[in-house]
């Protein structure tokens, strides 16, 4: 006979048992099974070993009470009579309910306990030592807490330094909504640091500023780091100009989180750059007067050469109207020539700044090259190149006549012995790799470049050419603010300045980059030439008051030819007596500069007191925007002006 025939059935079962025994053995959680009395059927050497039980409870047929009193007498249930600790565990035992809980030992060890019923009665139970696995997780919790704490702190050490910051500061989140404000940003738009958390910017700041800022938001979300200011009255009612900068958060690949903001009162900065803007524009007005100069004689001559040509034909035969027309024509001509040419100067040298606009700069540029002409030497000549198709960008007109003027001038000083000065205006479509050099976003630009003749400049003149008050002239003859304020308007505009040597020939070019706009400027649109005065009047009896006689007499002619009644008085007080005792007066035309002791704006102001009824009209060749004191619903007629503009301004004025 084999072996396997020698052996019972119940050697094989006991040899089973033996290899299952092992097996538990290996388990690294301790393990017990007891049956439905409560009796040990099963456990492995881990449990006695993880729990430091006896070894001779481990005997199968050992009641559970046994393993609970000794945890009892070694203190694992606390305080209390032993066997009353050991009756409610067993009671609690007998129930045979699914269980799971932690308990931790004296010693601090931490077992978890899972356990479960058995069908036939009795249940498993499972005994796993998460001391460690306990204790790192206290330890990341008490990092989580410190950390929280800390951030907490360092969040509210950020909040105390940017609320006592005099800036706005916040973060704007793709939206565009805001995730973070300082308190004086939530207080400037009628906010607190918590109730604008959330809010779309719109709904914070209204419609008619986020149609302004909108636009610089998607830029700085798109990557872009951007410069803006925009105006705003503060609770005072007083204007306030923020001047903002926008930068990107953005992650390393690229995505964007959402932008920070940084804004200022640039108010009082506003105000000294305007008065050092005024200081540099009169700096260039005195060395343009030299030149209109030149021009103003030229004028002078024509009306002065045809009218005593006319005079002398007149002396010696009648003339036909044709005839007559070849001397006055010219006069006309040449007298609304030295009208423009003043409007320009004034212009120029008021610097009236206005909000940027749409500008079409070919013609911005012929009007700054007309003012800077007549300022050039007979040896340097004067070459423009405009754009076959029209380039439009949002720009202070005034500001950019001012830079124009500015770069000519200094391309003209650079060239003493003479040369050719050029101005380009030209198309330039920046790749992304070329307006990163810029600084600038890809796109279209107006590119203008002042090219001269001149000997160029240093490599440190090159360098220092944008800093306010560097200059590479001599003492006293030059503030040193040109090339700044062409680089801060460029700046401004959102486009940028270059300064280069001419590297095939003598000279040196500043190229200004503009940003295009596709918005249509208000002279696109054709316009017709406006229609020959007619009799606009019926008999209307107007008193015209004007110190200078031929001035008075051609004004009378005027007024009687548009269908007025006209009457001259001596002065503004005579006009002023005939206001209050002629009933029929309807309209007084007064200059406002008046000798005696009443001007014009005095009259004006009397006749609005004393005789609300009759219109007045004031003419003036000097810059009424800055006289404050002018009377609501006073027209004002700037001179010179022709018998259109005369007609206009009557017919509104009693209408």
């Amino acid at each position: 006979m084999t072996k396997s025939e020698h052996e019972s059935p119940c050697t094989t079962e006991v040899s089973q048992l033996d290899l299952l025994q092992a097996a538990l053995d290996h388990i690294n959680q301790g393990f017990s099974v007891f049956d439905a009395n409560l009796r040990l059927v099963a456990s492995n050497s881990m449990l006695f070993e993880m729990l430091d039980f006896p070894l001779r409870l481990k005997t199968r047929g050992t009641h559970i009470s046994e393993f609970l009193r000794v945890n009892a007498e070694r203190g694992e249930y606390g305080d209390g009579d032993i066997e009353a600790q050991v009756a409610r565990r067993v009671e609690r035992a007998a129930k045979f309910e699914p269980h799971a809980f932690e308990r931790q030992r004296p010693s601090g060890q931490i077992v978890s306990i899972r356990g479960g019923p058995l069908p036939q009665g009795g249940f498993v139970t499972t005994y796993t030592d998460v001391t460690r696995e306990r204790m790192h997780q206290r330890q990341l919790e008490r990092t989580v807490e410190e950390r929280t704490r800390a951030l907490q702190q360092s969040e509210d050490w950020l909040r105390l330094v940017t609320d006592n910051v005099p800036a706005l500061i916040c973060y704007i989140a793709p939206g565009p909504v805001y995730r973070f404000a300082n308190a004086p940003y939530a207080v400037w738009f009628n906010q607190t640091p918590a109730s604008i958390i959330g809010k779309p910017v719109r709904d914070v700041v209204g419609t008619a500023l986020f149609n302004q800022m909108g636009p610089k938001i998607d830029q700085a979300l798109n990557g872009q780091v951007v410069n803006f200011e925009y105006m705003r009255k503060n609770r005072k009612g007083e204007p306030v100009t923020m001047r903002s900068t926008l930068v990107p958060d953005r992650t390393a690949d690229g995505r964007s989180l959402g932008c920070f903001v940084l804004s200022v009162d640039a108010s009082e900065q506003k105000a000294s750059e305007n008065r050092l803007l005024q200081s540099q524009r009169m700096e260039a007005v005195g060395q343009l007067t030299g030149g209109l100069s030149h021009d103003f004689n030229n004028l002078l001559s024509i009306i002065l050469g045809n009218g005593l040509s006319l005079n002398r034909k007149a002396e010696t035969a009648s003339l036909t109207h044709e005839q007559i027309s070849e001397y006055t024509r010219p006069i006309l001509q040449a007298a609304q020539r030295g009208a423009d040419l003043t409007q320009r100067l004034l212009t120029f040298a008021r610097g009236d700044q206005q909000e940027a606009r749409i500008l079409d700069l070919s013609g911005g540029l012929e009007h700054a090259a007309r003012l800077v002409k007549g300022s050039l030497p007979q040896n340097i000549e004067l070459t423009l190149a405009l754009p076959t198709s029209p380039l439009r960008a949002e720009v202070d007109p005034t500001l950019f006549d001012n830079a124009v003027v500015n770069l000519a001038l200094n391309a003209r000083d650079a060239m003493p012995n003479g040369g050719r000065l050029h101005l380009a205006l030209a198309l330039e479509r920046l790749e992304p790799e070329q307006a990163a050099a810029l600084d600038l976003t890809a796109g279209p630009y107006a590119r203008l470049c002042v090219t001269d003749e001149g000997s160029g400049l240093s490599d440190s003149a090159l360098k220092q050419a944008f800093e306010p008050f560097f200059t590479t002239k001599s003492f006293g003859t030059s503030s040193g603010l040109g090339l700044s304020m062409v680089y801060g308007f460029a700046k401004q505009s959102g486009g940028t300045v270059t300064l280069e040597n001419r590297s095939s020939c003598r000279g040196a070019r500043v190229c200004l980059f503009l940003p295009l706009s596709h918005a249509q400027t208000d002279g696109d649109a054709p316009q017709s030439p406006p229609p020959p005065p007619a009799r606009v009047g019926d008999g209307q009896l107007i008193i015209i008051v004007e110190d200078e006689p031929d001035l008075a007499k051609i004004l009378t002619e005027q007024v009687t030819t548009l269908g007025f009644t006209a009457l001259l008085a001596d002065d503004a007080q005579d006009a002023l007596g005939l206001v209050q005792t002629l009933p029929e007066v309807r309209c007084v035309l007064s200059d406002i500069v008046m000798p005696g002791t009443l001007n014009g704006l005095e009259l004006a102001h009397r006749i609005r007191q004393g005789t609300p009824q009759v219109a007045v009209v004031l003419m003036t060749g000097y810059n009424t925007e800055a006289k404050p004191d002018i009377p609501e619903g006073i027209r004002i007629l700037k001179k010179p002006f022709d018998e259109t503009r005369l007609a206009a301004a009557l017919t509104e004025s009693l209408s």
